[in-house]
């Protein structure tokens, strides 16, 4: 097993490390409708054991721009009620004018 990795190893300055522990974090975009798929997602991540899903909304998605995608917040919330142990963050939030009447 290499220095570091799982049992320790040495530190650059000679002290020794214990085990290490290793934290995965994942990115959902927020381009899938909750009963199409989206849910699954997020559920999907916390089943694989990753420790926090993150995603992001921005102005404009040159990749998405034809096809419908949805904001962070009501993602994450949403996100909130389908998971149990799953950290969930934003990685950008975008400050956008939005009446929630047109929403």
């Amino acid at each position: 097993m290499p220095k570091g990795y799982g049992g320790g190893g040495e530190g650059c300055d000679g002290r020794r490390l214990g085990p290490m522990t290793l934290r995965l974090s994942t990115v959902i975009l927020p381009v899938d409708r909750w009963h199409e798929g989206g849910r699954d997602r997020w559920r999907r991540a916390e089943e694989l054991g990753f420790h926090t899903a993150y995603t992001y909304d921005h102005l404009s998605w040159r990749s998405f721009r034809d096809r419908t995608w949805f904001g962070a917040l009501p993602t994450l919330t949403a996100a909130a009620t389908a998971t149990r142990r799953l950290r969930l963050g934003t990685l950008v939030t975008s400050v956008k004018p939005c009446s929630p009447i047109a929403a």
